[in-house]
């Protein structure tokens, strides 16, 4: 591929080397190999269901590392606009049809009371059409009801991002989910020293809309939890950018321009890679509830950090052990138990080893990023799921996978997919530095050859979409990972805006 002036100058504005693009169209070109499989993890076999006993030892853990001075950091994936979550409904206002054409639509008018925006709507609706929605949808304008909610002038809401929709009502008066998010880190991740920091990735048009809410709350919410709120915000790096190709494989251009995608959540590796602090909780900005029924999130979410806290703690020390000296055969043995049974990590040669090759082996496996992920039963909702997976060096290790990284055509891979029981709700807490308190570089970590296609229409070209390997997934690939199954309740995701009349969204 030659490139022109007007190529280099781009790719020299966003940080990508010529190298680097030559190699994403390589990848659309010849896609990426299946992941070879093992098994699905199953409670029993990849993923721990907590005794109430261990339940109360982790809680426990977590609230004395709460106490030990160490930084606690909330990160939350906030980027996305919410134009999806209200797909059927611009599909009716976008329609020739004028009443309401399909169930959603009209369980979405039906129950309009229930939305927490309904009285900022009604108040817009006053504004705009001297109506009030009550009125309006009597007279049957339902598209200017939509109109006043999803575009401008009017509420916008098909434009912003979900991080600052009013999703639940609380007394006197609304809450969006960068709201909630703060209060979920007042409840389980509030330091020694009363402070609170929490880290929220953005996009850049939506970033000057997100710094006004945080300006507008902040000093509300530090007094209704007696806390200190220490908020910082960061953008998907450029440099992380996919190019997109043609269906021939060759680069795609709009204007003669080489054509860029965000490169999907994978990306923020990079932004996580920036942090600093011991351990970082992550989570998705629209899997938040009310504070009245945030007990169970509260309490598996410390569960998960003392399951962290413990197990790393005790990588730590047999690494300090390794770097000491060869351990003797009884510690090494431990330390290959630990490996097997609680980071169920396994390898067919570790019999065939010397004592130093052994003591190599564990120490490679043991000083990595670490992470805790809630795995929840698998009851329809859409998600990746863990499965037991072989790494390209012999071992067998958890990872969280996408049903496009699994081999359809492959009989007995369709069949461990079906028979797997739990899915990915998105509910980590990692650890990023090493057994010394140095930060691992991140980057170092993912698996280049997990990442995803996809073919997307283009001003009525079809072209081919090269997405990073997945933050959860071939991103955190390389890192020590512990499945726990959390309890269905701490789930509730917003995909569509019907999803908020839930009762879990109703308190």
């Amino acid at each position: 591929m030659t490139l022109n002036d007007t190529d280099k100058t781009l790719l020299k504005e966003k940080g990508i080397t010529e190298e680097k693009l030559l190699e994403q169209l390589r990848m659309l070109s010849e896609g990426f190999p299946y992941l070879k499989i093992e098994a699905p993890a199953t409670v029993g076999n990849g993923i721990t269901l907590p005794t109430p006993e261990l339940e109360a030892q982790c809680i426990e853990i977590w609230e004395k590392y709460l106490h030990s001075g160490a930084k606690i950091l909330k990160m939350t994936p906030a980027s996305g606009a919410a134009s999806r979550m209200f797909k059927d409904l611009f599909s009716f206002l976008n329609g020739k049809h004028d009443k309401p054409d399909s169930d959603f639509v009209k369980k979405f008018f039906d129950e309009i009371e229930d939305f927490a925006f309904y009285h900022i709507l009604n108040l817009e609706a006053i504004t705009l059409y001297s109506r009030s929605l009550d009125t309006l949808i009597k007279e049957k304008r339902y598209k200017d009801i939509l109109n006043i909610l999803l575009n401008s002038p009017g509420l916008g809401y098909g434009h912003l991002p979900k991080a600052l929709l009013q999703f639940h009502r609380v007394p006197g008066c609304s809450r969006t989910p960068l709201e909630e998010h703060i209060a979920e880190g007042a409840q389980y991740a509030l330091g020694k020293d009363g402070q609170v920091n929490l880290h929220f990735t953005v996009s850049e048009e939506h970033l000057p809309l997100v710094e006004a809410k945080i300006e507008e709350v902040k000093a509300f919410m530090e007094h209704q939890y007696g806390i200190k709120l220490n908020i910082s915000l960061s953008l998907q790096k450029p440099s992380t950018d996919t190019v997109a190709a043609t269906k021939n494989g060759e680069a795609y251009r709009e204007d003669s321009k080489l054509f860029f995608r965000p490169g999907g959540h994978g990306a923020l590796i990079e932004n996580l890679n920036d942090l600093d602090a011991d351990v970082i909780f992550i989570k998705n900005i629209d899997n938040v509830v009310p504070d009245a029924l945030r007990d169970s999130t509260i309490k598996y979410k410390k569960v998960i950090g003392g399951v962290l806290v413990g197990a790393k703690m005790k990588a730590d020390r047999y690494c300090k052990m390794l770097k000491a000296g060869l351990p003797s055969e009884e510690e090494r043995e431990e330390m290959l138990t630990f490996l097997r049974k609680v980071l169920c990590i396994t390898h067919d040669d570790a019999d065939r080893m010397s004592p130093q090759e052994e003591a190599d082996y564990i120490f490679s496996k043991l000083n990595r990023p670490m992470r805790v992920c809630g795995m929840v039963k698998n009851e329809g909702e859409p998600g990746g799921g863990p499965f037991l997976c072989y790494n390209p060096d012999g071992t067998v290790s958890p990872q969280i996978l996408e049903s496009s990284q699994i081999n359809p055509k492959d009989k007995k891979c369709v069949k461990m997919m079906k028979d797997s029981t739990h899915f990915n709700p998105v509910d980590l807490v990692v650890a990023i530095k090493d057994f010394e308190g140095k930060k691992f570089n991140l980057p170092d970590y993912v698996d280049p050859a997990t990442g995803f296609i996809s073919e997307k229409s283009r001003e009525g070209v079809e072209i081919k979409a090269l997405e990073l390997p997945g933050l959860w997934n071939g991103a955190m690939s390389d890192w020590n990972t512990i499945f726990i199954e959390v309890p269905a309740e701490t789930f509730n995701p917003v995909k569509t805006v019907n999803d908020l009349l839930r009762p879990a969204h109703q308190a």
